[in-house]
């Protein structure tokens, strides 16, 4: 392990985060808040533990696999610890396993919250509490290889470590060339929410809040009921917006050189516009009794099947009393999630995909033994590494659900409460069932809890191996 150069490049992060936190405090000059002196404590804290991360000067700048899970885990959680402090120095938020279960839930795009009043809290902490999902969205240190030229040329090892899907790739043979490509796909699609939102009404603030929360598909508000005290237009257009995040970006990148053939014979899109759509149609027909008339019927489910399925968390009802039929079938949209490379948490579209394709041809197998079949999926057979690393991944994805569960057992709340909270988290959708529904919170839980769900929005956001790599000892010894 090369553990001076994992250090240093976490330091390089840190300095990043100072930056970022740029906004915020700007953000609070405008409205005269008291929250600045907080921020700028905060970038103090972030700048002083960058200089002692970069002062570790590596004796070389070659990084593998290890040094990529290990720089990728450390980054999320110096990140989270970091940007917990504003919430802590301003008093908003108390209790610092509160604000690090807040500003995890940001970075992680989860937008599960402990906050039980979010329009006491100031116009800075909150942009902060929103522009964390932002940058968590298409990753962080993807964001920093966008702007800064990395100081190894095997950064492919950090893309991998933190790109959510089971196989990524290089767009362009070089990989900050890629990671440009994505971000300023990425922000051409902020820009014109924002813009589509600003014109139908709703202020420039609310506006840049929002998009963040759609674009890193987290769902942190403003408001104690979500978006629903907005116009139609305006969920219409964060539930289209929804959609469009939760798609593989890499889709975009080749609509963009024309390539639509590729794109329009993606199985892993079609897979997805199929299950919107299904699952928007049933739930409409199942809660069409509640709402007055066809039109509302229809956005309400859109919208909440969009804001789960792609793992938004952002509500325009409270779904908890909906139907049982309907609640079952977004708690099924939790587990799923949207496309790999895309924004959105979940097991992804993908790996579900090929998990069918495996047991179809496993199925076949026992019938005809001799057969030979491949599993084939977006027109490439998959080799047996990649079958036999999505089936381990399904084992330590259905093992840590259950060992989280067990875990907050303890808590004073019902099964689906605690069910809900642990899928909600560890998928980073943010809004369960039951107490943590959309018009609930997380306020409840122990500090002990709090923490625990913390990690498994950390293990669900890095796609568990990152977070497994870092806490294991034999990945830190040196090499002999």
């Amino acid at each position: 392990m090369n553990r001076k150069m994992v250090f240093h490049i976490c330091g390089q992060m840190m300095l990043i985060e100072a930056a970022l936190l740029l906004l915020p405090l700007i953000t609070s000059v405008i409205y005269r808040e008291s929250c600045f002196f907080s921020i700028l404590a905060t970038i103090g804290v972030a700048l002083i533990l960058s200089a002692a991360l970069i002062s570790v000067k590596p004796d070389n700048t070659v990084i593998y696999s290890r040094e990529g899970f290990c720089i990728t885990a450390l980054t999320w959680v110096f990140y989270s610890a970091v940007g917990a402090l504003p919430f802590v120095f301003s008093g908003e938020i108390p209790s610092y396993a509160d604000a690090f279960f807040e500003t995890v839930s940001g970075f992680t795009t989860t937008g599960a919250s402990i906050l039980t009043d979010i329009e006491s809290m100031s116009r800075g902490l909150l942009m902060w509490r929103s522009f964390t999902h932002w940058v968590g969205g298409m990753g962080i240190l993807v964001m920093v290889m966008a702007v800064l030229p990395m100081t190894t040329d095997r950064s492919i090892h950090i893309m991998r470590a933190e790109m959510p899907g089971p196989i990524v790739g290089k767009l362009v043979p070089r990989v900050r060339q890629t990671a440009k490509i994505l971000y300023i796909i990425y922000i051409a699609l902020t820009l014109l929410q924002i813009f589509l939102l600003a014109v139908g009404g709703m202020p420039l603030y609310d506006s840049m809040v929002h998009t963040f929360g759609t674009a890193g598909t987290g769902g942190f508000g403003i408001k104690s009921d979500s978006i629903a005290s907005y116009s139609p237009y305006l969920q219409w257009v964060i539930t289209v917006f929804m959609f469009i995040f939760g798609i593989n970006f890499n889709l975009y990148y080749l609509a963009l050189i024309k390539r639509f053939k590729s794109v329009f014979s993606s199985e892993e899109l079609w897979t997805y516009v199929a299950i919107v759509f299904i699952s928007i149609f049933a739930v409409a027909l199942n809660i069409s009794p509640i709402y007055g008339s066809l039109s509302e019927t229809l956005r309400m489910s859109a919208f909440q099947v969009m804001s789960i399925m792609s793992t938004t968390g952002y509500a325009t009802a409270d779904f908890n009393l909906w139907p049982q039929f309907s609640r079952t079938v977004l708690l099924l949209l939790m587990f799923i999630g949207a496309c790999a490379g895309s924004t959105a948490g979940g097991l992804k579209i993908s790996r579900v995909i090929i998990l069918f394709k495996s047991a179809k041809r496993e199925l076949k197998k026992m019938i005809h033994p001799r057969s030979v079949s491949a599993v084939r999926f977006e027109g490439k057979s998959l080799d047996q590494q990649t079958l036999s690393g999505i089936g381990v991944y399904l084992s330590f994805y259905i093992a840590i659900i259950l060992a989280v569960l067990l875990l907050i057992s303890f808590e004073p709340f019902d099964f689906e409460t605690k069910f809900s909270s642990v899928i909600a988290c560890f998928n980073n959708v943010g809004p369960g069932l039951g107490a943590v529904g959309p018009t609930g919170s997380y306020a409840g839980y122990t500090a002990f809890s709090k923490v625990i769900l913390s990690v498994s929005m950390l293990l669900g956001r890095l796609e568990i191996y990152p977070i497994i790599f870092l806490l294991s000892p034999s990945v830190w010894k040196k090499k002999s």
